[in-house]
């Protein structure tokens, strides 16, 4: 994958043309799927020409590489943000916060998340292969600490939980018809979160695991 600078906004910073037409691609691409949506189709939503553009991106799949990039970032930015705590604070109810958090923040991430695992091919494998190195990173240091069942496949404690996490929003739309508010909801998230959480705990982590406290 092409890697893209991806430049950090404060809160009163504008964006600048590169960022508002890869966020108007993130959009669109979310919205619409990304076969589905041109250059045309960006420049539009973005407010300039298709030029412009072209003069940043050049192509079409140059733009999808910075909306991956960036949207790789995003997750990764949030997950691992800093270390995570040791017994006896709970790390999964840590990691379940920090993903929440991001996704009520940027829920357009997700959902293109999900289309571009969906129907990406090439692009799906190389955000999904990138979500799993994060995912062993927090499986390494959960294994390193001790926490984690050591007669579990190693391969699949780093999986089965991104697959319970990345399910939930490749699936969001078939989701929202059985719970009473949107997916991205910070009631919804939680709810979903604890349940997760839980799964992961009971399924792959030693008895001594501390448990997520009422809240």
């Amino acid at each position: 994958m092409k890697r893209f600078l991806v430049p950090r906004q404060s809160a009163r910073t504008e964006p600048s043309s590169t960022e508002r037409i890869r966020d108007a691609a993130l959009k669109s691409f979310a919205a619409h799927g990304i076969a589905a949506t041109s250059l045309r189709t960006v420049a539009e939503a973005a407010g300039t020409s298709i030029g412009l553009v072209q003069h940043y991106y050049g192509t079409k799949a140059a733009l999808i590489a910075a909306v991956d990039n960036y949207v790789i970032q995003v997750i990764s930015d949030a997950v691992e943000s800093a270390p995570l705590p040791a017994p006896p604070e709970d790390p999964l109810a840590e990691m379940g916060r920090r993903l929440t958090t991001a996704m009520a923040a940027q829920p357009e991430v997700f959902d293109y998340l999900g289309r571009a695992l969906v129907e990406g091919d090439s692009i799906g494998s190389e955000i999904f292969d990138a979500l799993v190195g994060i995912s062993r990173a927090q499986e390494r240091l959960l294994t390193e600490r001790n926490q984690v069942d050591p007669d579990l496949d190693p391969v699949w404690v780093a999986l089965n939980p991104l697959m319970l996490r990345l399910g939930a929003v490749i699936l969001r739309v078939h989701i929202e018809r059985h719970i009473p508010e949107p997916f991205f909801t910070p009631a919804q998230l939680r709810r979903w979160d604890e349940a997760v959480t839980e799964l992961i705990r009971e399924g792959q982590m030693r008895p001594e695991m501390p448990s997520r406290p009422d809240l």
